[in-house]
């Protein structure tokens, strides 16, 4: 257990039943009150960033992650199958368990698994909870609408479908065929690759 006066960026903590990426934080000390922390957090099941405010007494569970570089393979039904590059072991996720992700994910593409380093299974190994996407991803465009001149007036984007088949809002000017970069953080079109 810690407290908040031992906060890191990038530390996991277990709050309030969920697992929790320390993003920033910051010490607080008003002139009126007690000293707090006031801190972001990103919950690594769910990927979304809450702001939490600790005082110093509270207490928190550090949970100690190990990360390893896998590569996505394919999806089998509801399963979703990676492999570890060094040691070709194979491990798989449940789409409820990684959730939101699966819209980003492409075949041959690297990830980082996160581990649990204190939990085990019958076998010893341990226990993948979590996958991390890297920052940005390119997928081709498979189906776009034509961008009609004056459209621009009723909406500045149209729906097209990615090679994965997952569906992303983007510019007008963009066509089938071409292959645009995404910001799996947001899950918003950045760019033309």
């Amino acid at each position: 257990m810690i407290t908040p006066n031992d906060f890191k960026n990038g530390m996991i903590i277990s709050f309030e039943g969920r697992l929790y990426e320390i993003l920033e934080f910051q010490h607080v000390k008003p002139g009126k009150g007690g000293a707090f922390v006031r801190t972001r957090l990103k919950d690594l099941k769910e990927d979304f960033v809450i702001d939490r405010t600790f005082r110093p007494h509270e207490m928190v569970e550090e949970i100690h992650v190990e990360e390893k570089k896998y590569q996505f393979l394919y999806q089998d039904g509801e399963n979703f199958l990676f492999m570890d590059t060094e040691t070709y072991e194979q491990i798989s996720f449940e789409s409820k368990q990684i959730k939101d992700k699966v819209r980003f994910l492409k075949e041959g593409m690297d990830v980082t698994v996160l581990f649990y380093t204190e939990k085990t299974d019958r076998a010893g190994k341990l226990i993948p909870f979590s996958i991390v996407l890297p920052t940005f991803v390119e997928l081709k465009v498979i189906e776009a609408p034509p961008g009609l001149k004056g459209d621009t007036v009723s909406s500045p984007t149209k729906e097209v479908v990615l090679e994965n088949g997952s569906r992303i809002q983007v510019p007008l000017f963009i066509n089938a065929g071409e292959t645009i970069r995404i910001n799996t953080r947001t899950g918003e079109y950045v760019e033309r690759a």
